[in-house]
Parts: structure tokens; sequence; C-alpha cells
């Protein structure tokens, strides 16, 4: 269309070859005013059956009225099965629209932004706080400084490494001499933020209250987190009549009456070390429930799995995506078209893959904090499926070389996992075998980091 931008609205007629020529492009081009000649290839789908099984020579001219071609379509949304429950799960009533719709959506899923501001005064556990949601540890590379000393002198991002689209920006405590209160919410580009997390070791300062009061007024979330449990925890326990849970319930009332003139604000009681302990989990179910549907994917995927639970709803969330995911990345080629559709529909087919890949904890760096956590080295030696295989020994390290090369081949292999889908290069890829891929994909993934928790001990902790 770009190319022809200087050509259209003038009643022009354009020549083309079958790489270029489609319904979808005929409908853009007849609505200004431009109409098309050229060949088609007769697998593309907007051909009708008839036409595609002849006894005609190999080389014959046919000529199909335009309303033929949409009735074809209807005809297909119709029959295949594969596609009429794509459509419903859509929740539009054609193949255009869902298309459309799971195109949006798509997008939606792998490119949001999502960026989370954690404040708090010095010592508060704000790096480690950021390390821990990037899933990594303090002492690793990449990873927010630590120490007894304020590290957090300036606004700084950390891109989530698995989630190249979620940022974690570590701010500087209000009240620092670079950061007065009055002017903290511009000084820190206030709008840049989804949300914000405020942290406290001990007790929530003045300070505290007064940047929840301000956010509130310009309509943001914010959460408070009293961080360092383990350690309140750890000193506790030397005393006599040890009693966890009274110790937290004591915690939470002690912060509820320092904010008592916020109202009534949930406060949640986290280990930056020990994830699956405490209220890290019911902090995720609250930024849940409050961030829209699409923020909420960027959420779900970044966040580290502390829980069977938060497995499975990550699990479940990708299962949802499917049906946009496979229409998507099959485009219009319900029928399987050959040639440079297939480097684009792998593409999409791998980037799906490899997020399941990140956000179910199955790439080296999580399973590597997970097996020292539970002291089992061999949990490394689990994840060896063959999807897990696939992904890890094909896309990541030839996206290296290229992007468009490891896709084909990383699918190409995939294929050759499950009988009857034939080449991916040769072929394309159609609706019907990219949802099979991705489902098969998703289910041997979920199963692998199943196995993995549960070898660790942890299939059961909610």
């Amino acid at each position: 269309m770009r190319l022809m931008e200087p050509f259209l609205d003038k009643g022009r007629n354009v020549t083309m070859d079958n790489f270029f020529t489609s319904l979808s492009l005929a409908h853009k081009l007849l609505s200004r005013k431009t109409t098309i000649l050229g060949t088609v290839n007769k697998i593309r789908r907007e051909i009708p059956q008839s036409a595609r099984h002849t006894d005609r020579n190999e080389f014959t001219t046919q000529v199909f009225h335009y309303s033929s071609w949409n009735q074809e379509i209807q005809n297909m949304e119709n029959q295949d099965p594969a596609v009429v429950d794509a459509i419903k799960g859509s929740g539009e009533s054609t193949l255009e629209k869902a298309t459309a719709k799971a195109k949006i959506k798509f997008d939606q899923f792998l490119n949001v932004s999502l960026n989370i501001a954690v404040t708090g005064k010095t010592g508060s556990g704000k790096s480690s706080f950021v390390n821990a949601l990037r899933g990594l540890k303090d002492e690793e590379d990449g990873a927010a400084p630590t120490g007894v000393k304020e590290t957090t002198t300036v606004l700084t991002m950390y891109k989530h490494p698995g989630m190249p689209n979620v940022n974690i920006w570590d701010l500087p405590g209000i009240g620092t001499p670079s950061f007065k209160a009055k002017k903290y919410l511009k000084d820190v580009k206030f709008n840049t933020y989804d949300f914000f997390i405020i942290l406290a070791s001990e007790r929530f300062t003045e300070n505290d209250i007064m940047l929840a009061k301000a956010i509130r007024k310009q309509k943001k979330s914010f959460y408070f987190v009293r961080s360092k449990i383990d350690n309140d925890m750890t000193s506790e326990k030397k005393k006599k009549g040890f009693d966890e849970q009274k110790v937290l319930s004591l915690i939470r009332e002690d912060c509820q009456k320092n904010l008592k003139e916020l109202g009534d604000p949930k406060i949640f009681l986290i280990s930056s070390h020990y994830l699956e302990e405490y209220d890290f989990e019911l902090l995720q179910n609250s930024l849940e429930d409050d961030l829209p549907e699409h923020k909420k994917y960027a959420l779900l995927q970044a966040w580290p799995v502390c829980s069977a639970a938060s497995l499975e709803k990550k699990i479940k969330m990708f299962k949802r995506i499917i049906w946009a995911a496979s229409l998507a990345s099959a485009g219009v080629a319900v029928i399987p078209v050959p040639g440079l559709s297939a480097a684009c529909d792998a593409g999409m087919v791998v980037l799906f893959l490899t997020r399941c890949y990140y956000a179910f904890g199955l790439d080296d760096r999580s399973l590597t904090r997970l097996s020292e956590k539970v002291n089992k080295p061999h949990l490394k030696d689990m994840a060896k499926s063959k999807f897990v295989t696939a992904i890890r020994e094909k896309a990541l390290t030839r996206l290296q070389v290229s992007a468009a090369l490891a896709a084909i081949s990383t699918v190409e292999y995939l294929f050759s996992l499950l009988p009857g889908l034939g080449s991916a290069a040769a072929a394309g890829i159609s609706f019907a075998t990219t949802q099979y891929l991705l489902r098969e994909g998703v289910n041997d993934l979920a199963n692998t980091a199943r196995d993995i928790r549960k070898e660790a001990g942890l299939a059961s902790v909610h």
C-alpha cells in the first residue's frame, strides 16, 4: 500500500504476481478506487474448493466473481471446526473480524508495557525487592546494587530479563536530599508508572503517608509492603513461646495503626528472599484485580512463580490466548501459504512459546535459583522435555544469528516432534497446525514446570 500511495484514488489498475495477490489487498485497494489484475496460487484460501481440485491442465485461467470468494470464506468458517471455535472464542461473528481482534489482542499480549515504581527510605530493601521481581539474586550481574548505605540516589530503570516491555523502577526515597517531599512526584516523573509499591522494613513514615495521599489524589494505585519479614522471624524465633502467626498479626496491626489516616490500606508482609512465603502471592492477586486486562497480561508473564497457584494462573492465561496467537500468527492463511509467510508465522509461534518458557520459570537462571533454594541440584536436569529443549537449543541460540532462520528452524524441529504436520518452511503454517502446535507446546512446558515444582517439594504451596 505504501508503494501504491501516489497512484491511489485515481481509478487506476495495478498488475501483480501471486506473491502479492490476495483478497484482503483487493479489498483495501478497491476502497481507494483501485483495481488489481494478478495471478494467484490455487492453494490460497480465497480460491473456491472447486477450483483447487480440477482435471484441467496445470496452467489454466479461471474467473471468479468477487462475491463468490466471500461465499467460499463463509463456507470455510462454517465447516472448519477449529476456525469455528476460534471465532466463537473471539466473540466475533466472522473470520475477518475475529482475525482483526486476534491481532490486536496478541499484540497487546506481547508488547504492552508495564512500569512498576518501587520506593521507600534508605534500608527498606527496595533494591532487593526489585531484584526479586526480576528473578535475580542480589549478587548477580545486572542486579540492582544493595547495601546498608543509600544505594539509590537517582531513579533507575531495570528491564525484566524475560519480558523486555516490563520495567521496574528503583526510586530514591521521598525526603532524601536530592528528592524533597514537596517536589517528589514531579522529580521522579510520576506519570511514567502504572502503580507504586511503597516499602518499609520497620514503620512507615510521615513521608510515606504524604506520598500515598499524593498518589491517591492523582488517581493511581499504591501498595504498602512491609519488607524483610524473614529478618523479623529470625529475631523472634529466639524468644520463648514464639508463634509465627501471632508475630505476623502484630506486625500487620502496627503498620495499620501507623497508616490509619489513610483509612484501611492493605499491608503486604514480604520477604524478597522467600517469595513463596508470607504475602507475595496476595500482592500479585491485588495487582491483578486492579490492573486493566492488557496490563494484567504483562504482570502475569513477568511475575515470579511463587506457588503452585501462581504457576496455574500463568498456564491458564497462556491457554486462553492461544486462539488469538493462532489466528494472528497464521493470519489470513487458514490454508497454508508457502514462501515468506512461513518465516513471519514461525517467528510469532516461537515468540509465544519462548514467553511461556520464561513465565513458567524454565530458563537456566530461574532453575538455578530454585535448585539452590531447595538444595536439589538435579532440578535443572529435569527441564529436558521436547519443547524446552527446542526453545533452549534452537530458538535462543540461533536468534543471535538470524531471527527468521531461527524461527523457521525451531518450528520445523517442533513439527518433527509431532507426527503428521510436515515442513513449516515448505508449506507455511495454517491456523489448524499453529493452534495444535501451541496447545501441545503450552501443555509440554506446563507439565515440565509442574514436575519440577513437585520434585522441589513445592507442588502444594498456595
